[in-house]
């Protein structure tokens, strides 16, 4: 045994020049595959939560039948809270929701939309007013949106998250003129809805909450154009029309 140490002395200091490029590379090497892993473990992480305020969902009648179904519509705001609890910065690009349809159970229609799939929202909505709220003392509180100007304040939301950062804004979803089940299906004075907000990245960050369904007059507290963005719109499109017609 101490030949073969010595021997093996004896090659490494014949070699010494050999041996240096060697561990240079290997030093290389090593630093190349942490750099990496490094990078890999650098990444945004989305969490998300609901403030309680306008956090609610409504369907309503429209006063309207098709094909002797009474039509109604739905509409839909989260005050989100989102935090970036990762390790590298991001923004926020868009929020989609999830809702399952209220059916009949145990139909091959149920099992694939109550079940299976959730169908999808993929965009927010814009409101025609801000959400507000009189307190106590007569002052109004504005609720910030996540995407979009305020009409009272102006101010837009700064959506851009360093780790360790938060921002809180609403979004607002509507479903257009449905009959039947097409709506979120409810337990009780609750409906269970998906959150999808996708970062700059393309990644999306998904969370499920139970949101409390109210009136739509108790929904227009918050707001007093609560439901009339989709109806509104059109309406807008549809005169629009008329005059290019004429």
């Amino acid at each position: 045994m101490p030949s073969l140490l010595t021997e093996l002395i004896k090659l490494l200091n014949e070699n010494q020049g050999a041996v240096s490029v060697l561990l240079f590379i290997v030093a290389l090497l090593i630093g190349w595959v942490t750099g990496i892993f490094e990078a890999l473990r650098r990444k945004p992480k989305l969490t998300l939560g609901l403030i309680p305020g306008p956090t609610l969902c409504t369907t309503f009648n429209t006063d309207k039948k098709s094909n002797g179904y009474e039509v109604h519509r739905t509409a839909i705001s989260l005050y989100l809270k989102i935090a970036n609890t990762g390790t590298s910065a991001t923004s926020i690009k868009n929020v989609a929701l999830g809702y399952h349809w209220h059916l009949r159970p145990y139909s091959w229609i149920w099992l694939r939309r109550r079940v299976m799939f959730w169908t999808w929202i993929e965009h927010a909505f814009h409101t025609l007013d801000d959400f507000q709220v009189t307190l106590s003392d007569g002052s109004l509180k504005v609720y910030p949106s996540l995407f979009q100007r305020s009409w009272m304040l102006g101010k837009v939301t700064d959506t851009y998250l360093e780790p360790g950062r938060e921002v809180n804004g609403v979004v607002y979803f509507e479903i257009d003129e449905s009959w039947g089940g097409h709506f979120p299906a409810r337990l009780g004075e609750r409906t269970r809805l998906r959150v999808a907000v996708e970062d700059v990245f393309g990644t999306k960050h998904k969370k499920s909450f139970w949101v409390p369904v109210v009136t739509l007059a108790e929904a227009q507290k918050f707001n007093p154009a609560f439901g009339q963005s989709l109806a509104t719109a059109r309406h807008h499109s549809d005169s629009g029309k008329r005059e290019t017609t004429a």
